[in-house]
This record gives C-alpha cells, sequence and structure tokens, in this order.
C-alpha cells in the first residue's frame, strides 16, 4: 500500500496555520476579524488537506468514511458562533418582548422529554451529542414566539394588585363571610328551639305524637317550595335581595307563633319557616362553596356557626318551656334576631347579585347564566345532585331528630325532669365543636374516609343510648354523637364543589339544602308516628338505621370527576 502511494501520489507539504489562510479559497474572502478566531480557525486547520492522507483525486479512489467526514467537518463552519464576535457597526439599541420560560404545566405544550428550554440558551443531554451532529433538536410549534407573546401580553394586562389593595379585598371578605355566618347562626337558634318546645306543645294543646309531628309536615313544604322558588328568585333578584326575603318571612313567621295561636296558625307560621331557611341556607352554601380561598375551612367555620345557634338556643328555650303561660315569648326573641339579621345582611351586600359581591372581594367567578337553557331542566337532570340530595336529607333529618326527640326520650325512658333540654344543647354543642376541631383529621386522612370513620363510631355510641339505662352516660354520649356527626355536612357540601358544574352550583347547593331541610321535617315526623305507636323507645333503633344508611349512599357517591368550570 506504501509502494502505491509513493508511485502514484505526490506529498503536499505540511503548511502553517498563515499559510493555509493564504491558500485556502474559503479563508481569502473572510473578514480579517474571523481569522483571528481561534474556534474557526481550529476547524479550517482540521479541515485542511494534511500531509498523511491527499493524494490526487485522479489516482485513488477516496473511501465513504473519509469522505463523509470531511463534509461533517466543514459543516462545522456554518454553525459554529465565534465568542469573540464583534459587531462590524454598533446596532441601534432595539427592546425586544421577553419570551418567558414555557413550563411544563401548560396543557398546549408538546416537549421532547430530553430537551430543555431556556431564555436563550439550548441544552441537549450528552447522549443526544454522541449521535448524528448534523440533526438539530426541532422546536415543537406550541412555543412559537406569537403564541408566547400573545400569552405575556394577556397577562400582562392584568392589573397588578397592591398589598392595600389586598387588605381591602380580605376585610371585604371577612364582612361577607361574617353576615352570612350570623345568617347560618340564625337558621341554628330555629333547629335548636324546637326539641325544648316540643313537650310544652303538646301539653298545651293537647295532642299526641303524631299530630304534634305535623308541624314537621308543615315545615316539610315549605323547605320544597322554597327549593324551586330559589332558583327562579335569585335569576331575577339576585343573591343580596333572596337574602332579604327570606329574612322578611322567618320574621313574619315568628310574629305568626308569639301569641301561641290556634294550632293550625302554627303549622302555617312553619311553612313560613321552612320557605325563608331554604332560600337564606341555598345562598349562604352555595356563595362560600364557590369562593376559591379557603373554601373548606370556610364551609366548616360557617356550619360551625349553625351548631353554636343550635347550642344556645335550647339553653334559652328550656327556660321559657317551664312557663305554662308564656312560654311562646320565646319566638319573640327569635323575631329579633332575624330583626338584626335583616338589616345587616342589607347593610353588608345592600340587595347585589352574587357575581357582584365576589367581584368586590376579588374573587372570580362563573358566570351564572353560562347556559341559556332551563335551569330546573339542568339541575334535576344531573344524576350527582340527587344521590347528594338524599344523603343531605337523612343527614339533616338525623341531626333534628336526635336534637328534638332526644328530650322527650330522656324525660320517658330516664326518668329526667325539666332540665333535659339541656341534653339537646349538649347534641349541638359536640355538633359545633365537631365542625370546628375536627377539620384537621379531614384534611390529614381524607373527607371521604373521615366521613365513614365518623359514622361507624357514632353508631357504636349510639348503641350504648340504646341500651345502657343511665342518664349521665346517655347524656354524655349524645354530646359525643353531635360531636362526630358535625363535620358531615360541611364534608358534603365541600365534595359537592367537586363533582357540580360551577355555573349551576348555587342551583344545585339549594336544592340539595333544600331537600336536607326537608328531612329535617320528615325523619322527625316519621319518628313521631313510630312513637305513636311503638312508642319513645323506638327512636334509638330508629336512628341506627338511619346512620347505617349514611354509610351506603356516602359509597355510592362518586368521588369526583371532571366539572367544567
Amino acid at each position: 500500500m506504501s509502494s502505491l502511494l509513493d508511485k502514484h501520489a505526490h506529498v503536499v507539504p505540511a503548511r502553517t496555520s498563515e499559510q493555509v489562510h493564504d491558500t485556502l479559497p474559503e479563508a481569502k474572502g473572510l473578514p480579517p476579524r474571523i481569522t483571528g478566531d481561534k474556534n474557526l480557525m481550529r476547524v479550517l486547520n482540521e479541515s485542511a488537506l494534511d500531509s498523511s492522507d491527499v493524494v490526487s483525486a485522479s489516482s485513488l479512489d477516496l473511501p465513504a468514511i473519509l469522505t463523509s467526514e470531511r463534509m461533517r467537518r466543514r459543516s462545522d463552519i456554518s454553525r459554529i458562533r465565534p465568542s469573540d464576535f464583534p459587531p462590524a457597526v454598533e446596532p441601534e439599541a432595539i427592546e425586544l418582548p421577553v419570551i418567558n420560560e414555557h413550563t411544563q404545566g401548560s396543557s398546549t405544550a408538546v416537549r421532547m422529554p430530553d430537551i430543555t428550554f431556556r431564555e436563550d440558551s439550548l441544552a441537549i443531554p450528552a447522549g443526544r451529542q454522541a449521535g448524528d451532529p448534523e440533526i438539530a433538536p426541532s422546536f415543537p410549534s406550541s412555543l412559537a414566539p406569537s403564541v408566547l407573546l400573545a400569552e405575556d401580553e394577556a397577562s400582562s394586562t392584568a392589573p397588578a394588585i397592591s398589598a392595600s389593595q389586598k387588605a381591602v379585598y380580605r376585610r371585604k371578605s371577612l364582612v361577607h363571610f361574617l353576615a352570612l355566618c350570623w345568617c347560618v347562626f340564625c337558621m341554628g337558634w330555629n333547629d335548636g328551639t324546637t326539641g325544648p318546645m316540643l313537650p310544652r306543645i303538646q301539653e298545651h294543646y293537647h295532642i299526641g305524637f303524631a299530630v304534634v309531628s305535623l308541624l314537621f309536615v308543615f315545615n316539610t313544604i315549605g323547605f320544597i317550595s322554597g327549593a324551586f322558588a330559589n332558583i327562579y328568585l335569585t335569576d331575577r333578584f339576585g343573591m343580596g335581595k333572596v337574602l332579604i326575603m327570606g329574612a322578611i318571612f322567618q320574621i313574619a313567621a315568628y310574629v305568626t307563633l308569639s301569641p301561641a295561636g290556634p294550632f293550625p296558625l302554627m303549622c302555617a307560621a312553619f311553612v313560613l319557616v321552612g320557605f325563608g331557611l331554604s332560600l337564606q341556607n341555598a345562598h349562604a352554601n352555595g356563595f362560600v362553596a364557590s369562593l376559591k380561598r379557603h373554601s373548606h375551612t370556610k364551609m366548616g367555620l360557617l356550619h360551625g356557626s349553625y351548631g353554636l345557634g343550635a347550642l344556645l338556643s335550647p339553653l334559652v328555650a328550656t327556660q321559657f318551656a317551664k312557663s305554662s303561660t308564656h312560654w311562646s315569648f320565646h319566638y319573640i326573641i327569635s323575631a329579633g334576631l332575624y330583626v338584626f339579621n335583616l338589616f345587616l345582611q342589607w347593610a353588608v351586600f345592600h340587595g347585589r347579585p352574587q357575581q357582584e359581591i365576589l367581584e368586590e372581594e376579588g374573587e372570580s367567578s362563573a358566570t351564572e347564566n353560562a347556559v341559556d337553557s332551563n335551569k330546573y331542566k339542568q339541575v334535576l337532570g344531573l344524576k350527582e345532585v340527587h344521590v347528594l340530595s338524599m344523603f343531605s336529607l337523612i343527614y339533616v333529618g338525623l341531626e333534628v331528630t336526635m336534637g328534638g326527640w332526644s328530650v322527650t326520650y330522656i324525660l320517658e325512658r330516664r326518668n329526667g325532669n325539666s332540665n333535659a333540654g339541656y341534653i339537646a344543647s349538649g347534641f349541638f354543642g359536640g355538633l359545633m365543636l365537631g365542625r370546628i376541631l375536627l377539620m384537621w383529621l379531614n384534611k390529614k386522612i381524607g373527607e371521604r374516609l373521615a366521613l365513614f370513620l365518623y359514622a361507624l363510631l357514632a353508631i357504636f355510641i349510639e348503641v350504648t343510648v340504646w341500651v345502657v339505662p343511665s342518664l349521665i352516660e346517655n347524656a354524655i354520649a349524645v354530646s359525643f354523637v353531635g360531636l362526630l356527626l358535625g363535620p358531615m355536612y360541611p364534608i358534603l357540601m365541600n365534595h359537592s364543589t367537586t363533582i357540580l358544574p360551577r355555573w349551576l352550583l348555587t342551583a344545585c347547593m339549594g336544592y340539595i339544602a333544600a331537600v336536607g331541610l326537608a328531612g329535617s321535617a320528615i325523619l322527625p315526623f316519621l319518628t313521631g308516628l313510630l312513637a305513636s305507636k311503638f312508642g319513645i323507645a323506638s327512636l334509638q333503633p330508629f336512628v341506627v338505621s338511619m346512620m347505617s344508611t349514611l354509610i351506603v349512599i356516602w359509597a355510592v357517591i362518586p368521588r369526583a370527576r371532571f366539572v367544567p368550570t
């Protein structure tokens, strides 16, 4: 092979870099500033013909590998950018828009798994560099500058929120929330009143369990009517005005109850009570559930205020129930609370719709009128709404049944006295504490699992009330049952926000809450029927069966699904 090279090839003597620059046609036409660049000269030297491998092209065929290697080396010239490449003319300063890093979380980003993009650099792993250097990474079309600039321009148009404006938002949010807490406090006050008053009402009107249970039936009529009327009234007048309407209905009902008129008049007043409570409960739950900041925590505190009202009400109602002539004056206090509630709701919300109220505290809200079709059809067409409503019906009915009929059970089965009404306060006190103190446990183990745990423990404790004939043990056990039942309703409302459309949230919340309030009438009515036939001892097996039903329904409720917002 060496003899063949000696015979047919003439050796080109080695040349310095200056000679290469003068000889190569590529180098002669380059500006002088490029010749000093070390990186470019290195490529030029390597691509020059060496004395060891340059022969006459006519005398010997070059291998294909050597040819492709030289072509690859020469192609590096077009891609290498000199590190110290000064501009010939100082360009005019032009301010260019900044293209931010396109994060991986973007739903439109399509990115190669081993290439990371930064503002002005492209990093390729070593494994990719070991391949063919002629292959350059392709930039995804989703990272086009026009798209990114449009996104940045849209984001830049949003006004920056100053610290003082954030403080205003927090103050407005707190005021709105406290006003709704007072509204829910009055609801708890109403529900806590019924238990201590039932024995006095039976004695005053000389009626039995079945007849006195008609109060719960007429209350149900008011709840259901309010649920369907709420959708129309909300679209027509807005959240602020509907809250005021609910307070007016409550005031009219308590004014009717305070003189202790005929029993049919009392039944009519309970219709107004149910109608007013349905309107207020729907908007209080719907507003808090639509919040994007601290929604779950506020939901627990909101219903904790319900427990506080239900805790204090029996303490006052028991004192009035001891009087045979002035027992109905308790409703004057209730009317006074709702008069204050009326002025409070007007002073805070000014009769405005929910969207304006949310914007006032810096919350963006889903448009309630996003869908123009019939809202009644939309709400009733959701299967999840009916399952959630069934859980709400049994839970709220169970809650009011225990708070109401437990006093009668203690009086007749445990030989209690007139102070037995305080047991209802113990139950609702546990309810309030459970909704506040157990929030950390709900977050730690998950709300879905927590509800199963609470239901099982509540069944166990309620069985002790059934089988242990002790007044003190029963009173303590009823309080612990309230503690365990307390977090269930806030968990239900929080879970509803994950499986229901946000533009129907207030309407759905109103329906679920109204059906639950109907349960607060249906289950106590059924308890009264059972007590009239089998005695008040039937209360405990009925309560245990309803708690077991809650577990079954909760297992059927969907975990979560994608909800368009």
